[in-house]
């Protein structure tokens, strides 16, 4: 049997999550993670380099003979790792698991997908695109429309790009910000004025090898820092798989009218797509519709995703290197499986670090490391999003029950987690929810 060495780029809760995966292979693959987090270093060698830095990434994959490397965020993607390392013979055998730059810019680009997403028919919101000279014309555009006025920054803007307001006057300044002032940095060069959408969102998650694709379970995260999806956005402060309202009739619908014209649509443009791919939908009246892409797993929703998944991760990758992804069905394990974050106080604004951490032993559950690293021997906290506590259970209310009881062995000062994760699918469940 084959011994493969592999790279996990990244150090939050989803990188975690693919070493956690990745150590359960029956091929006992060697791991890296760069640079990782304190869950990673329990079960591979974390290392410190910059995902970016590709020179220096490159030279370590040729020390250690590494074979397959798995970029966790979109970042290495969007600067062009894939392209770079095709580029170079002595590491064209090193097996990058992503889309080329150019397809990355589904995600790196919100003009780009919905000009994609045009072209194939895929249903979404309708939009129009402005640029800095043409403030002018945008503030006209949303005079002429009623709100509500969703406002989205082209470019990677660390998740808090995307602007929603009812009033005009205020849409129109923020406007100003982001073309005049850069509010979003580069990322605002470009503005994307959408539709706004009424309807419940859930996340679809597919992976290609170029030649196929397979879909892997759903999930439903909750991005909003207060209860009831109140407050600023966050990365996320919990999720949920399978998502109970998301029936087979409008999985074969996202199927049909989303993911298969998707594909297709990339092997029309001559770039077949190898990697991971999330849908970000939205359940309207008219049935789902794309909010956006994502070039890479969702984090929270790996925390959810990749326990139900029954496969060995690394045969699973050894298929795709070898566009056999065909001839291996995604096995998912029955029953739901919850994940709920402990972030730093003041999250997603300013917080302090280095707060020490104590975790008991999770029942039924894992925890999943983000913002942790080890400091004198001491586990304390390096991030925002801390700690998720993922659970399993046969129904969602027991399933929840368990992560909530997880999180009650996690402390450190300051900690805070919402404590309505999931609420809104159960009242769904019993009928109380449109």
């Amino acid at each position: 049997m084959t011994t493969h060495n592999i790279l996990v780029l990244g150090s939050g809760g989803r990188e975690h999550v693919f070493i956690w995966k990745l150590a359960q292979s029956a091929t006992k693959p060697n791991l890296y993670a760069a640079p990782g987090n304190a869950g990673t270093a329990q079960l591979a060698t974390n290392v410190d380099l910059s995902p970016l830095d590709f020179e220096a990434v490159a030279a370590f994959c040729l020390e250690k003979g590494i074979d397959t490397i798995i970029p966790g965020n979109e970042d290495p993607l969007v600067a062009g790792i894939v392209d770079y390392f095709h580029s170079r013979e002595d590491l064209a055998h090193i097996f990058v698991f992503g889309p080329v730059a150019e397809l990355a810019q589904m995600e790196g680009s919100k003009d780009f997908a919905k000009e994609f997403m045009m072209e194939n028919r895929i249903p979404t919101a309708g939009y129009h695109t402005f640029t800095a000279d043409q403030v002018s014309e945008a503030i006209s555009y949303v005079e002429n429309r009623p709100g509500p006025y969703v406002l989205k920054a082209d470019g990677l803007a660390a998740g808090k790009g995307v602007l929603i307001t009812e009033d005009v006057n205020e849409a129109k300044q923020l406007i100003r910000e982001m073309l005049l002032e850069r509010k979003f940095g580069e990322a605002s060069e470009k503005l994307v004025i959408e539709d706004f959408i009424i309807g419940v969102e859930f996340s679809v998650f597919a992976i290609s090898d170029g030649e196929s694709y397979a879909i892997l379970p759903m999930a439903k995260d909750y991005k909003r820092i207060g209860e009831g999806d109140s407050g600023l956005n966050t990365g996320g402060m919990g999720a949920v798989s399978p998502v109970p309202f998301v029936t087979d009739a409008i999985m074969q619908q996202v199927q049909e009218n989303i993911v298969e014209p998707t594909f297709e649509g990339f092997i029309e443009r001559g770039e077949p797509y190898v990697g991971f791919l999330f849908f970000g939908l939205i359940k309207e009246h008219k049935g789902p519709m794309v909010i956006e892409y994502n070039v890479r797993m969702g984090d929270p929703e790996t925390e959810v995703v990749f326990p139900r998944i029954k496969n060995d991760m690394v045969q699973l990758l050894e298929a795709m290197r070898n566009q056999k992804l065909h001839d291996v069905p995604i096995e998912v394990a029955d029953g739901f499986c919850t994940t709920v974050f402990t972030v730093s106080g003041g999250y997603p604004e300013s917080y302090e670090k280095q707060k020490e951490i104590q975790l008991g032993q999770p029942e039924n559950g894992v925890f999943f490391h983000a913002g942790t690293k080890q400091s004198d021997g001491q586990l304390v906290t390096s991030g925002g999003r801390v700690i998720a506590a993922t659970a399993w259970g046969s129904e969602l209310s027991s399933a929840l029950k368990q992560s909530y009881n997880n999180v009650s062995k996690i402390t450190f000062d300051g900690m805070y987690y919402r404590s309505d994760i999931g609420q809104d699918l159960i009242r769904l469940q019993h009928g109380d929810m449109a």
